[in-house]
């Protein structure tokens, strides 16, 4: 069971660097769609989209915090893991879920603000920002409230 306890710790960023992939390569495809029509255009390559293309970065970083919390309370206190390691499974996979499908979605996202802004030249840029951030909310959540839960 101990190992399953760890486990979980290594859950949390893994599938939160999944769910960054994710969210960074459906932004990044769509970015790539609209500096490609800028080039064409004889326009100058808009640097907002990189941007868009890193906000799902973030979620990876939650879930090392809680891998890295987790694994030196584990460490200062192996008893931990005979007595939660269910939960501290659980904990990982919780926070883990929720850093991949926050970040996943912030892509996607990304992905329809990059063509938004490609097409209306520029504007509208805070109020995808906003959604973008709405969804980031979902990925921090996931995090504190997995921290605030977790056995010390």
């Amino acid at each position: 069971m101990e190992f399953f306890g760890q486990m979980g710790m290594q859950l949390a960023l893994g599938l939160g660097a999944v769910g960054s992939a994710l969210g960074i390569g459906a932004a990044g495809r769509a970015a790539a769609g609209a500096w490609a029509k800028e080039g064409r255009a004889g326009k100058r390559l808009n640097f907002t989209y990189i941007l868009l293309v890193g906000m799902p970065l973030s979620q990876t970083i939650y879930g090392f915090i809680l891998m890295l919390i987790g694994s030196r309370r584990i460490a200062a206190n192996p008893e931990l893991l005979t007595a939660y390691a269910g939960t501290m499974l659980s904990i990982g996979l919780a926070c883990g879920l929720g850093e991949l499908f926050s970040a996943w979605m912030q892509g996607v996202i990304g992905a329809a603000a990059c063509r938004c802004i490609s097409e209306s030249e520029g504007k509208g840029l805070a109020f995808l920002i906003i959604a973008m951030g709405i969804v980031e909310t979902v990925g921090l959540f996931s995090f504190v409230f997995m921290l605030l839960v977790m056995p010390s």
